[in-house]
């Protein structure tokens, strides 16, 4: 049985909002927020509110051992009058894996999904309607308890904040090969959806922009030979018509848009190959041009064809087809599915049931 409060700011916060002109991608916070607290190793009951700032104290352990994990979803409204979610139950069980590596409590499906559900509904008005648009969904958990002692927290906050969004990067991309840096390590966090993860590759991409590219590509931490993924996203590659993306090592993360590709690949008859990608193989195959096009993938870009790769020193290996060929075909059947454009033969799309929306 659902429990949860819908403070009365909430419908001021909704009636006031207003859409940006630019959306942006995360830009402009959404009128609401969702939140509910685990102490004593209970959780208690969820508060639907208007967006506001939050208070911790100074010494919450968040702020000085990044004890926090966080996810990221989309709601879409495309042409139709409810809006829907993309495989919801994947993020969900990757935040527990994430929390569980965190030293951090299990959120039970129902309560993960109670804040999802509540923040979309409240906000389906300001879903912004175009193809390629979304209502960018953030839940997240952190570390609320005030000690400086270096032990895990006991005190958590769960939280969804939402803002209407475009896709994280639109077109085509250049990246930047990282060989000195390394993102994670296997046995660390890798493949854990935390904060530090991002934090460690900032600058790295900061150099990477300086120097013209758009993100930085990394290689495993060990040989810093293979690759493993971009700063946000997953790695793929079309060689002699088939689709390699590296192996899931531990160090790198289980991408939901990932795993989706990888079936929709398959589903269209294109073999699919998740194996160690060797840089410098892959940059004879892009020369030879049996490897012909580059991509990279995640909830806030969906997909993105990588034009080229580049060093340090200023060499660049151009693709055969820059713009995409096989990935634009993958990228519209996932975006028509995840509209609700087109047939859904997997079940991908959940609704957000009638008990969550306001009522009269």
């Amino acid at each position: 049985m659902t429990s949860y409060t819908i403070h009365e700011n909430v419908h001021e916060a909704l009636h006031n909002y207003e859409m940006p002109e630019k959306l942006g991608f995360g830009l402009s916070p959404g009128p609401v927020m969702y939140s509910v607290s685990y102490m004593d190793g209970m959780w208690g009951e969820g508060v639907l509110e208007a967006n506001r700032p939050i208070q911790i104290q100074p010494s919450a352990k968040v702020l000085h051992y990044g004890q926090e994990i966080f996810e990221g979803m989309k709601a879409y409204r495309v042409d139709q009058a409810r809006a829907n979610l993309f495989r919801p139950e994947r993020n969900w069980q990757r935040f527990n894996r994430s929390a569980k590596r965190m030293a951090m409590p299990e959120i039970p499906q129902q309560l993960f999904m109670e804040g999802v559900y509540l923040v979309t509904a409240y906000s389906e008005a300001i879903i912004p309607a175009a193809s390629g648009q979304s209502l960018y969904l953030r839940p997240f958990m952190f570390a609320t308890e005030p000690s400086l002692e270096v032990t895990g927290a006991n005190q958590f906050v769960y939280m969804v904040i939402a803002s209407p969004s475009e896709s994280i990067h639109a077109g085509t991309m250049k990246v930047l090969i990282e060989r000195n840096d390394t993102r994670a390590a296997i046995g660390g966090t890798g493949a854990a959806k935390t904060g530090g993860n991002y934090a460690a590759s900032f600058a790295s991409r900061q150099r990477a922009m300086a120097l013209g590219y758009h993100q930085s590509l990394w290689l495993d931490p060990v040989n810093k030979k293979n690759i493993e993924e971009l700063s946000v996203m997953n790695f793929f590659a079309v060689i002699k018509g088939e689709l390699y993306t590296p192996a899931l090592t531990g160090s790198l993360l289980e991408g939901v848009t990932r795993d989706s590709i990888i079936h929709l690949a398959q589903s269209m008859g294109v073999r699919v190959h998740q194996q160690p990608l060797n840089i410098d193989e892959l940059i004879r195959q892009i020369q030879s041009s049996d490897c012909s096009e580059l991509f990279c993938c995640g909830t806030g870009a969906i997909l993105a064809p990588i034009s080229a790769l580049g060093e340090y020193d200023g060499t660049e290996y151009q693709v055969k087809y820059p713009d995409g060929k096989l990935s634009l075909v993958i990228r519209e059947r996932m975006l028509g599915i995840q509209e609700c454009r087109l047939e859904d033969p997997d079940h991908w799309v959940e609704w957000i049931p009638e008990e969550y929306y306001p009522t009269a």
